[in-house]
């Protein structure tokens, strides 16, 4: 699926499913600005893209920061060109009972998770009204779906950007501008990997008995980005492996 001529930013791009979806979409020939706060992890999706032909930028930066967004806008726009494809990735996981949340782990998880993608696409979405044309692909998570222990704060974010998914959906859907989420459910990223899960035992209880890889949602993402998906929009595309039947 072409998107030659695209220009698509992917937040946290610089290491799992932000990086898979990065590799991907530059295989489908767009330019991509590859946003990370760790400019190591940014820099080498960027390297790995430019040796396989594609052009990309890194941008580091917080993308739940209304300044350092607005600054990888525009770096974006004058050396890429004007994005139309926005993968809002970017996020932070926690696992705590609900009693110990405190207000402070609650408000970052919001900031992050939950601001961010509300920031990012205000920042975006005028360059996708000027063309007529504009794909809105929000990383959620099926812990939104099922609900998690010790996640309460997590899920409550998660579930808001399906939410925010569907209110742009109908707003934009007359504009040419679809907006879709992707729940990831048990994909072995490194944030997986540090966390309390046991990936064992989750696969041993899951559906297909093994985790998922960054690029089964990278390939659900290409789909989205694509002009054969012009007709799809609010929708929550779930790639989880069977964890989660709609």
């Amino acid at each position: 699926m072409s998107l030659n001529g695209k220009v698509a930013i992917v937040t946290g791009g610089g290491s799992g499913i932000g990086r898979a979806c990065s590799l991907q979409l530059a295989d489908d020939r767009a330019g991509l600005s590859v946003w990370d706060l760790d400019a190591a992890g940014a820099a080498e999706t960027v390297d790995r893209i430019e040796k396989a032909g594609g052009r990309a930028i890194a941008c580091v930066g917080d993308a739940a920061d209304a300044r350092q967004i607005e600054e990888s806008v525009v770096r974006t726009r004058s050396e890429l060109g004007p994005s139309t494809i926005l993968v809002n990735n970017a996020g932070i996981t926690g696992f705590c009972g609900f009693r110990d949340i405190d207000e402070e782990a609650w408000d970052r998880m919001m900031r992050i998770n939950l601001k961010g993608p509300f920031l990012c696409t205000q920042a975006v979405i005028g360059d996708m009204l000027a063309a007529g044309w504009g794909r809105i692909i929000n990383i959620s998570s099926s812990s939104a779906q099922t609900g998690a222990i010790a996640m309460a704060h997590y899920a409550a974010s998660k579930g808001g950007v399906i939410g925010f998914t569907k209110a742009l959906a109908m707003e934009y859907a007359a504009r040419g501008i679809t907006v879709n989420n992707i729940p990831p459910g048990f994909i072995d990223t490194p944030m997986l990997r540090s966390s309390p899960v046991d990936m064992e035992a989750a696969a041993a209880v899951a559906p297909m008995k093994r985790a998922g890889k960054p690029e089964d949602i990278a390939a659900a993402c290409s789909y989205l980005a694509s002009d054969v998906a012009g007709y799809v929009t609010g929708q929550t595309l779930s790639v989880n492996g069977g964890r989660y039947l709609v």
